[in-house]
């Protein structure tokens, strides 16, 4: 039989586009299907190592679990790590291609194309079901020359589409219906349905508008999907959803991280959320770090050196330099862990302009950014506690210095990270050491709840997700909407 595909867009960013692709892959998989998601194009600092040793967006790889399939570069072909403002990093099928200025993206990234159909066909041969996720809004007509992300890639594969609106924002008759007003007419021919999401309430509540929306488009509207709390607890790919959430706002053990301008894989930091104990503070630029943290995380960065440039234009390095003289922990990640080093350099300039920045001082280490990145899985053994933990690196540079004979891990032979001599300021390249339940218990001693099992709470989510929209919409309608791929 050959495989279908159906294309997941939507009116606006957020409109729980990548959630619904989870959703869908789960409850299509626990139908037995051979199920896998796929983005074209996305824009994220928060990526995943794949089983075939690139990187995607944290969505994709999350998508990939809901589906019960290995992550693969082939799932996000093309993957834009914003370095700056005007720039971002450009990863091809999992490899760093280039940093590019977005203006000077945006005129070669048509060339892309080729790559991208490639990769979706690769998909194609190895599974039953294909479920594409668009990125940021269909209705953006301004940027629709040369789209690889929407419907320029729905058109170069002749995608069925279902466009997805968000009726917690408001407006979302008129997002849906305007979206038809504003595409081009050959665009609008691909769309099979529209979709309701993250309704509240009752949702016969919603009959009326339903009809009304599928009056006015001529195609059925779907849902709708209700809110679904538990998704917290899955890994989002703005931060803003992990600051909002704030899940234990009056617990105990108070664990403090700085809004670094460029954060990356801020997933880190949702088993340290999911904790009871704890209580987790994302702080916004313009406020100081609190003075009680009893944890300060460090996390990673896109662009270190201009990160911490702007950490120090905060004063954070004062309540950092501040926290550790009280006798405070702090815990570096990538990125993190070279601020904390004595200097870092860019001699080639690949996350900026070249040169050299000094760092916070707080370990004996010094970093040189190399343009070879480093993507591999990893099991250690966190040498002060003596507990396994799992991680990923994803990182460009090499760190030395006399902290490095105190090891943070011991991966086989090797050693990874380092301690400071009072053994207060840790620092490693591992990035997702929180989820591994015996470390984190042993970081946070009795705070830790000896009843989250972080892994099994995301598997035990994404099931309850693929459930949920189950409930809400037809998977048989939608299977229906789906066209086998290479079909006119």
């Amino acid at each position: 039989m050959a495989a279908k595909a159906l294309m997941i867009m939507g009116t606006g960013s957020d409109v729980g586009k990548s959630l619904v692709v989870a959703g869908l892959c789960r409850a299509f998989a626990d139908r037995g299907l051979r199920v896998a998601p796929f983005k074209p194009q996305n824009m994220s600092n928060n990526a995943a190592v794949t089983a075939d040793g690139g990187e995607i967006g944290r969505a994709q790889a999350l998508q990939a679990r809901a589906a019960r399939t290995p992550a693969l570069t082939a799932m996000n072909p093309v993957l834009l790590k914003p370095e700056a403002e005007t720039g971002a990093q450009v990863v091809v099928r999992g490899q760093r291609l280039a940093s590019m200025p977005a203006r000077e993206y945006w005129a070669k990234r048509g060339a892309l194309m080729p790559q991208i159909l490639e990769a979706f066909g690769e998909l194609s041969r190895q599974n039953d079901l294909i479920i594409v996720e668009g990125a940021g809004s269909a209705s953006e007509v301004n940027l629709r020359q040369g789209d690889i992300a929407n419907f320029g890639f729905a058109r170069a594969a002749n995608l069925p589409v279902v466009i997805v609106g968000d009726i917690g924002r408001g407006g979302v008759i008129a997002s849906l219906v305007g979206t038809f007003a504003v595409i081009a007419r050959e665009d609008a021919a691909l769309v099979v349905a529209t979709l309701i999401n993250r309704f509240r309430g009752d949702p016969n509540l919603f009959a009326e508008g339903l009809a009304l929306i599928a009056r006015h488009t001529g195609r059925p509207c779907l849902g709708p999907i209700t809110h679904y709390p538990p998704a917290m607890h899955l890994p989002a790919e703005d931060i803003l959803a992990l600051d909002a959430a704030r899940p234990h706002p009056h617990a105990g053990f108070h664990i403090v991280v700085p809004r670094l301008p460029r954060i990356a894989n801020f997933d880190d930091l949702d088993p340290l959320a999911a904790e009871p104990g704890v209580r987790l503070t994302i702080v916004e630029p313009g406020r100081a770090l609190p003075r009680d943290a009893d944890l300060i995380v460090l996390p990673g960065s896109k662009a270190t050196r201009a990160d911490l440039a702007a950490l120090r234009k905060e004063g954070w390095d004062i309540d950092i330099l501040a926290h550790h003289r009280a006798g405070g922990r702090i815990i570096g990640l990538c990125g993190g862990y070279q601020m904390l080093g004595r200097t870092i350099a860019d001699p080639e300039g690949i996350e900026g302009p070249a040169g050299e920045s000094t760092g916070l001082g707080l370990l004996a280490v010094d970093t040189v950014l190399t343009p070879v990145k480093q993507l591999r899985v990893e099991t250690a053994l966190h040498m002060p506690t003596g507990t396994s933990v799992s991680g990923y690196h994803m990182h460009m540079g090499a760190t030395d210095g006399p902290d490095r004979a105190r090891p943070f891990a011991r991966v086989g032979d090797g050693s990874e990270g380092a301690i400071s001599s009072d053994g207060r300021v840790s620092g490693t390249y591992l990035h997702g050491i929180f989820a591994s339940d015996p470390f984190r218990r042993a970081l946070l001693g009795g705070v830790s709840s000896p009843d989250l099992a972080y892994e099994a709470l995301v598997e035990e989510t994404l099931t309850g997700l693929g459930r949920h929209i189950a409930a809400a919409v037809d998977l048989d309608q939608l299977l229906a909407l789906a066209r086998p791929i290479g079909q006119d």
